[in-house]
């Protein structure tokens, strides 16, 4: 009866989870609709979309070794399109140089990265093994991408400002990786469920920041923005991005 309870836990927890990350990986719409009103890429960086890509690509390789992990395929097989879409967008309206510099950060990622992985996982090891490792390098590859909004946190921190700390994308990540978190601790993938321990944290640490500063003023910004203001705009439009479903 409890393991019967688990699975249908697990079952309504992956759910849950693929409904938050699909609205995860649409967030980043609105900066697309700009770049095909203004049929510009503008400043916005093309390394997240990248990175989103070769983290769905990656698990959807996880899941298709681990067999019968159909939460985790359905929502990366959508990831992936998306993402995809996202690329192929980017590289319209982006200048010359910046899709070279894109072309390069695809192969390098989904290319390079997944081939090496793939190919050293059939050629090296085994059954279970294989599983292991493809599910180590994901837990890896989860935990860098969930460290990447600390440099927003350091800003928010710097700045006693949350203007660049969206509240509601803090929010639908910390409940995307709770989600992703009990779904993996119910059918016992600690792959899946060990990152989003990490990513729970740093999204709750990202709403407890963003209720601490929301109502502080922001002449304290004053003494940075000389020194500082492309460097922020640079990592508003990378870190805002990073919208990695925790899965």
């Amino acid at each position: 009866m409890a393991l019967l309870r688990a699975d249908k836990l697990a079952i309504i927890f992956g759910l849950l989870g693929n409904i938050i990350s699909f609205l995860v990986f649409l967030a980043p719409l609105p900066t697309f609709y700009r770049i095909i009103r203004k049929k510009s890429s503008e400043g916005f960086q093309s390394i997240p979309y990248s990175i989103s890509f070769f983290s769905a690509s990656l698990l959807l390789y996880y899941a298709y070794l681990k067999t019968n992990a159909y939460m985790i395929v359905s929502i990366n097989g959508i990831g992936c399109a998306i993402e995809a879409a996202y690329l192929f967008l980017y590289l319209i309206y982006a200048p010359k140089k910046v899709k070279v510099f894109t072309m390069r950060w695809i192969l390098l990622f989904n290319v390079g990265g997944l081939g090496v992985i793939m190919l050293v996982s059939l050629v090296a090891v085994k059954g279970s093994k294989r599983v292991a490792l493809v599910g180590w390098v994901c837990a890896i590859i989860n935990i860098a991408v969930f460290a990447a909004p600390l440099s927003v946190m350091r800003q928010v921190i710097r700045t006693k400002s949350v203007e660049f700390m969206p509240f509601t994308l803090s929010f639908f990540l910390s409940l995307c990786a709770a989600s992703w978190f009990l779904h993996g601790f119910f059918i016992k993938d600690y792959y899946i469920a060990l990152p989003n321990i990490l990513g729970l944290l740093l999204g709750v640490t990202q709403i407890i920041l963003y209720f601490f500063y929301k109502n502080e003023k922001k002449g304290v910004e004053t003494n940075f923005v000389l020194q500082e203001q492309k460097d922020v705009e640079m990592n508003v439009n990378f870190d805002k991005d990073i919208n990695i479903p925790a899965n």
